[in-house]
């Protein structure tokens, strides 16, 4: 660990060296490229040389406690626990900034929450999970737009609605929210007052670029279709909407929130783009798993990642059996707690990988 350590320390250097060469500077891809690498490696390398200062006052202490002034021995007597702490601390921290880094952490995402087993019950909390995710994103200072809604009838919420979150770490933080979510409350239309349980989906899906994905027009296409619920004038009377179908995929994407046919067009291939490079994710994820005895998740999607259970006010992880007794706060978007006990759950998953993998090397 620590000759990898000094070799990124080292690479640190050279970065700091390119920043300021007159060449680098002028070409702004390059400066651009060598910048990024040297935030990148920022906090690694100021806790390695932190580490590596606390080692220095360690040694000098152990040199203090073997001379004959019993004055200053006893004065490094006192501060010996707390340095071997502190080293044992940074030393964790380390390992943990070692760890490879989902490449995708930093992006926007595409939140798709669609309702399932449950009826209008299901699509009631489709919304309350919507609601939740975009009063969380608020707190963090992303930005939420809804790209594409298709309402359910009765008491309301969704069948489904897909929306893009924008914000610096965006995918670190709601990645782990893929799923099924499930519902334990007494449905408004129950007279008897007896307990359902209905189901949620929750896709979080890092957006795409254009040049990740390249989408070839001879393979989709492109219907399009009036508006259909409320909307004003411009509903039924335009053909606004707009379906996508990729051919070799056979994946299908319609938006029409949007009065342009133009603007529809544009937000389902976002979702188409992002849709793709998340089954390419998955293939990655699947032959992964196949390479690795252990794997940190399945990812799959048609797991039972959580439970809201009303009557108790409590919600439950089943992945790492936390259960939080504040369910109102919860759904208010409070929900930084789990994500944080998911993060760390599934880094210390990672580390404990990591270091299995070295002792059997």
């Amino acid at each position: 660990m620590f000759q990898r350590l000094a070799e990124i320390d080292r690479r640190f250097r050279e970065l700091e060296e390119f920043l300021g060469d007159p060449e680098v500077i002028a070409r702004p891809s390059l400066y651009q490229k060598y910048a990024k690498e040297h935030a990148d490696l920022q906090e690694l390398v100021n806790t390695y040389r932190q580490y590596e200062r606390v080692l220095a006052e360690l040694e000098e202490s152990q040199r203090i406690l073997r001379e004959e002034d019993e004055e200053l021995k006893a004065l490094v007597k006192e501060e010996l626990p707390g340095l071997k702490e502190k080293k044992n601390l940074l030393e964790e921290k380390l390992k943990m900034l070692l760890l490879p880094r989902d490449a995708n952490d930093q992006r926007s995402v595409l939140l798709e929450i669609r309702a399932g087993t449950g009826g209008d019950e299901a699509a009631l909390f489709a919304a309350d999970l919507f609601r939740m995710y975009a009063r969380y994103a608020e707190s963090q200072g992303w930005r939420v737009e809804v790209v594409s809604t298709s309402p359910a009838g009765g008491l309301g919420g969704f069948k489904e609605i897909i929306a893009l979150i924008e914000g610096d770490g965006v995918y670190s933080r709601l990645k782990y929210e893929s799923g099924v979510h499930r519902v334990q409350r007494v449905p408004v239309t129950e007279a008897q007052g007896r307990i359902h349980t209905s189901a949620v989906t929750v896709a979080i899906m890092p957006e795409a670029e254009e040049v990740e994905v390249e989408i070839d027009p001879k393979d989709i296409r492109i219907d399009v279709f009036h508006s259909s619920g409320h909307g004003g004038q411009s509903v039924n009377t335009t053909d606004s909407a707009v379906r996508i179908t990729h051919l070799p995929t056979g994946i299908v994407v319609s938006c029409q929130d949007e009065k342009s046919q133009h603007k529809n067009k544009a937000k389902a291939m976002k979702v188409l783009r992002a849709r793709l490079l998340d089954r390419m994710i998955q293939k990655q994820n699947e032959e992964m798993a196949r390479l690795r005895k252990s794997q940190v998740g399945t990812g799959d999607r048609s797991e039972r990642i959580r439970t809201y259970n009303f009557p108790q006010g409590r919600v439950t992880d089943h992945r790492i059996n936390l259960t939080i007794y504040n369910l109102e706060e919860f759904l208010d978007g409070e929900i930084g707690p789990m994500i944080d006990a998911l993060v760390a759950h599934h880094q210390a998953e990672a580390l404990k990988n990591s270091m299995s993998q070295v002792t059997c090397s």
